[in-house]
């Protein structure tokens, strides 16, 4: 299986990959596949489980993972059962987070918000069919899913992904619709394409999207997009709490004002 394939089967979301580019290098598009190979695992891996899930030959997939080893990338686990991602991957992360300008921007704003509502507060991003958060201030319940940076989403099923596709057209609304995998993620998700529509038309409507035990059950999550200068989504912030605690429709009312005025401030037009 290609780089391009996987990137569409969802490991590694991408596009205008070409492969037959001249100046396309397969050795590092090898590397990346090694690494996308953790991306839905719970557990270290075994080289022949890399080589399968990367797509590429055993005797490829061990020069890649012995290359990686070497420069920190990749490691043994604790218990020496298989492979994991090495420490000097965080070093990127760090990287991407202190220079994206929005995430500079937004930790003011989030921190902000984040004592105002006394709720989880996360900042994520769009790319391409999914979210991927890129920030995330606790509350007082949470579990280790919901604390990870660069944990992801669908677009098609979140509060967040509803307030991105609310500001943009009909025919791009159907393309992502069409395009994802539309799984139940939990027995309250809306896989239904005309759903997901009048999801997204009530968030274009309300100004902001809700989303009910469609990621998480018993959360409610309700999220409001942040735009470019030209009005392209480029994310959404989020707020979510537990409908333990909450009714939708006064958490809504609550919340859904400091949402918009966060995300206002950290559009730019």
């Amino acid at each position: 299986m290609s780089y391009v394939q996987r990137a569409e089967y969802g490991v590694r979301p991408a596009s205008h990959v070409d492969e037959d580019d001249p100046l396309f290098v397969q050795a590092v598009a090898r590397a990346m596949q090694v690494l996308s190979a953790f991306h839905d695992t719970g557990r270290p891996l075994s080289l022949n489980e890399i080589a399968t899930a990367s797509g590429m030959g055993r005797s490829a997939a061990q020069r890649v993972v012995h290359t990686l080893r070497q420069l920190g990338y990749v490691e043994r686990d604790a218990d020496d059962r298989g492979f994991v991602p090495g420490i000097r991957i965080l070093d990127h992360t760090r990287d991407y987070l202190r220079l994206n300008p929005l995430v500079a921007r937004a930790s003011p704003v989030l921190l902000e918000l984040r004592r105002n509502v006394r709720e989880r507060v996360d900042l994520s991003l769009r790319d391409g069919l999914r979210l991927v958060y890129a920030a995330r201030l606790q509350s007082k319940r949470e579990t280790f899913f919901a604390t990870l940076v660069g944990q992801s989403v669908p677009i098609y099923c979140t509060s967040g992904g509803r307030a991105v596709m609310a500001h943009l057209s009909d025919a791009e609304v159907d393309e992502i619709i069409e395009r994802s995998e539309r799984r139940e993620i939990t027995p309250k998700t809306i896989t239904d394409p005309e759903g997901i529509r009048a999801k997204v038309r009530e968030a274009r409507q309300n100004g902001y999207a809700l989303a009910m035990e469609e990621v998480l059950q018993g959360e409610v999550a309700l999220a409001t997009a942040i735009l470019a200068p030209d009005g392209t989504p480029l994310g959404a912030i989020h707020i979510a709490g537990s409908l333990s605690e909450w009714e939708p429709e006064g958490f809504c009312r609550r919340f859904a004002p400091l949402a918009s005025e966060a995300a206002g401030a950290l559009s730019r037009f």
